[in-house]
């Protein structure tokens, strides 16, 4: 294993501070409530999600070959059709027309071949795009990227704090307005989701890292874009981690259980992407949070690294 140079082996960081937060949201998806105090400590956090040349540089040191790469093991997921089981990644393809929003499959394709490599599948390429977000990860890549790096991936309290800037109780990582004075401060979806793409942000699809400005912690893109992975198992509240602690106390940094009873563990990613729209994902808040499993990544996730202390 060779040594990289650093600026390969992650984004640049910044330290955020750490402190006490109102984390979650009462006032949104019931899935962020209830809003609690939470405390977390002092770490180092990529400026930005790691990008396509940085992951380029790590899959090129140790060779690791991500999930999407690999053919899936027919004993592990005996339901899958055969033709399922080759290497591939779900990949959004806008719609043609209105549909309806309850069914997902009308705009995420399972696509063979589709990985970092090859965003879209097969003939795309991340030739163009070396400073966009890398996607297509799962949470295992994502992780071995880090250590890797000498990094880790944060939990959602402390992804949640950073990108907050220091604005308690804020909608958005730049305040409470979507758009002030009517500039984007996000790669996010505008028209009709998931068939009239009006890119009036300036961008269809993922865009490179610092795009547009960073919040009070000097973070970029911490809204829309990709989402991001955390260390978090998914529950559909915030419950404190003991039980016996009512919600008004203040948690050190919680970390919930593993939920009993999915057929493959989720973890929490935050932040929303560039598929998020007023009409129908209005995740791209700092509290807003969604299940993703563990064994699945698709061409609007991706993640950025801490170092704790």
């Amino acid at each position: 294993m060779g040594h990289a140079a650093p600026d390969l082996r992650g984004p640049q960081m910044v330290r955020v501070p750490g402190g006490e937060f109102l984390m979650g949201s009462d006032r949104h998806y019931p899935e962020e409530a209830p809003a609690h105090r939470v405390r977390v400590g002092a770490f180092l956090m990529d400026k930005t999600a790691v990008k396509n040349r940085q992951f380029a540089a790590f899959v090129a040191d140790t060779g690791h070959v991500t999930v999407a790469e690999r053919p899936l093991d027919p004993a592990l997921y005996p339901c899958v059709p055969a033709d399922r089981l080759q290497p591939g990644s779900a990949v959004f393809r806008m719609t043609r027309g209105p549909v309806d929003l309850r069914d997902v499959r009308q705009w995420w394709v399972w696509t063979a071949g589709a990985c970092w490599r090859h965003p879209e599948g097969p003939g795309s390429s991340i030739k163009a795009r070396k400073d966009h977000p890398v996607v297509h990860v799962a949470y295992e890549d994502a992780a071995a990227f880090a250590a890797w790096a000498g990094k880790a991936l944060p939990t959602e309290a402390e992804w949640e704090f950073a990108a907050r800037g220091g604005l308690e109780a804020a909608e958005f990582a730049w305040g409470d307005e979507l758009a002030p004075r009517g500039r984007h401060r996000a790669n996010t979806w505008q028209g009709a989701f998931p068939w009239q793409d009006l890119a009036e942000d300036g961008h269809a699809g993922t865009c490179p890292v610092q795009s547009y400005p960073p919040n009070g912690y000097g973070l970029y893109e911490v809204c829309g874009n990709v989402w991001e992975w955390t260390t978090d198992w998914y529950a559909d509240r915030h419950t404190p981690a003991n039980a016996d602690r009512p919600t008004c106390c203040t948690l050190d940094n919680p970390r919930g259980p593993a939920a009993q009873g999915d057929a493959v563990p989720r973890r929490v990613i935050k932040g929303g992407s560039f598929l998020c729209a007023p009409s129908y994902c209005r995740r791209y808040r700092p509290a807003a949070r969604h299940p993703q499993a563990v064994d699945t990544g698709t061409s609007h996730i991706g993640f950025r690294c801490i170092i704790r202390g």
